[in-house]
């Protein structure tokens, strides 16, 4: 017969399984499906919760933070018939933990096959160039077809991101040089639009000098004829003044014989310095000239003195 003791120790084990397949803590963002009877019972959220032992059991336990999903490379045909190889990573969520659990009997297995065919769809009807120019929308276009599929199977992908477009090395051959091409072109362009502006800077660095030159001349032009014109007016202020007062010391008393004198001493510093020009001595034919003259001389002077007739 089994003794107390055992039968003690029995009841204790069996007590202790039963606390442990009653009580069931859930961790955060965790959440776990319980089948009763082998038939969908309840989906247990964080916290303590209670189910009944060998009635109640957790068939599925789903974490529900964002999880990354790495789709495996791949061989895609571009439009233009080129091979390119692209690899890229999925994040989705598991939001609905029954139909995780139900809608599908592998979720990331489907969802990874159905973002290489969308994959492939997507990149045959691109050109290799718009591949690297539309990831954007390559990756858009991704989501919004994964993500109608995967509602049924309780599931949000959130994004998908391309990693790496691989082409074939002989369009990476190609495509190099076509850059070294385009990088020389823009090179060449720059160049050229650089002498361009170095010649119209020049021209115009020209064409202000020379007009700077020509109204600097223009100006010093004015200043000199300005000059000249002070000048004549001074000389002819300055004779103006000397005739008025010639006429007016004339005009006083002893005016009309220093008159004379001056006549007289011009007339015969002419002939003096005529004479000196040459070997031979000049001597006027006759001498009553030098009176003819000067008498010549004083009726000018003395019609300038008298006044009109009438006035």
């Amino acid at each position: 017969m089994i003794s107390f003791g055992t039968l003690s120790l029995l009841l204790f084990i069996l007590a202790v399984v039963f606390v442990f397949k009653t009580i069931n803590v859930v961790p955060q963002q965790h959440a776990w499906v319980v089948e009763r009877l082998g038939k969908y019972h309840a989906t247990l959220g964080p916290g303590l919760n209670i189910v009944v032992p060998f009635v109640d059991r957790v068939a599925y336990k789903h974490v529900l933070k964002e999880i990354p999903l790495d789709v495996p490379p791949q061989v895609c045909i571009t439009r233009d018939n080129t091979q390119l190889q692209v690899d890229g990573i999925l994040y989705f969520q598991v939001t609905d933990p029954m139909r995780a659990s139900y809608g599908s009997s592998n979720y990331l297995a489907a969802i990874t096959q159905l973002a290489q065919t969308t994959l492939r769809s997507v990149i045959g009807k691109m050109e290799l160039d718009k591949t690297f120019e539309e990831r954007d929308h390559i990756n858009t276009a991704i989501v919004n077809a994964i993500d109608e599929s995967a509602a049924n199977w309780g599931v949000k992908v959130l994004r998908y991101e391309i990693k790496d477009l691989t082409p074939p090395k002989e369009i990476l051959h190609a495509m190099q040089a076509q850059i070294t091409a385009e990088r020389e072109k823009r090179a060449l362009i720059a160049a050229s639009e650089g002498r361009q502006q170095e010649q119209i800077n020049i021209a115009s660095g020209e064409r202000q000098a020379s007009i700077a030159r020509s109204e600097g001349e223009k100006q010093a032009a004015i200043n000199r004829a300005e000059g000249q014109a002070a000048a004549i007016l001074s000389i002819a202020t300055a004779t103006a003044e000397a005739l008025r007062r010639t006429a007016g010391a004339i005009r006083e008393p002893g005016g009309l014989d220093a008159v004379n004198l001056k006549v007289a001493e011009q007339y015969v510093n002419a002939f003096s310095n005529l004479a000196k020009t040459n070997n031979s001595i000049i001597v006027p034919a006759n001498l009553s000239d030098i009176s003819g003259m000067i008498a010549s001389a004083m009726k000018v002077v003395n019609f300038q003195q008298k006044p009109p007739s009438g006035a």
